[in-house]
């Protein structure tokens, strides 16, 4: 799997939304242990704990979170992150056995080509390949610490 300095390196990563990325972060930093990696503007941020990683992202923002039943405003707070090989290829394999599409394949300037869908049981999931690596300074992410 190629890397990418935009991306943590572990291949499963929980997205948690917050309403506020930045007070959400500094908590979990203080309270578990967690070390800022990359703050990306106010709406998310990169968590790392030894070799893992989580993502906050901010609650109102994340439309890949929103339910389209019968709770359709409630937004969802946790979704999981995968690092992926092909991400083309996934999301066809994920089309083909009914995953509902909440955004299709598509290249971000921080180096990451990504799909966002729900599986029959409502979760959240976006899948990720990283196709080029790319500095967080390069694309204005704001690199921590760790």
């Amino acid at each position: 799997m190629l890397g990418n300095r935009s991306m943590p390196a572990s291949t499963v990563i929980p997205v948690l939304s917050y309403p506020d990325v930045g007070k959400a972060s500094l908590w979990l930093c203080q309270a578990f242990g967690f070390e800022l990696r990359l703050r990306i503007a106010n709406h998310r941020a990169q968590l790392g704990f030894g070799e893992g990683a989580v993502v906050v992202t901010e609650l109102k923002a994340d439309k890949s979170m929103v339910r389209e039943d019968a709770e359709q405003d409630r937004p969802r707070r946790f979704a999981v992150m995968v690092r992926v090989e092909d991400v083309d290829a996934h999301h066809r394999r994920a089309v083909l056995h009914g995953a509902v599409i909440l955004s299709e394949p598509t290249s971000y300037p921080y180096g990451e080509r990504q799909y966002s869908c729900r599986d029959p049981g409502g979760h959240g999931w976006t899948f990720s390949q990283s196709i080029v690596d790319i500095a967080p300074e390069d694309w204005g992410g704001i690199v921590g610490k760790a």
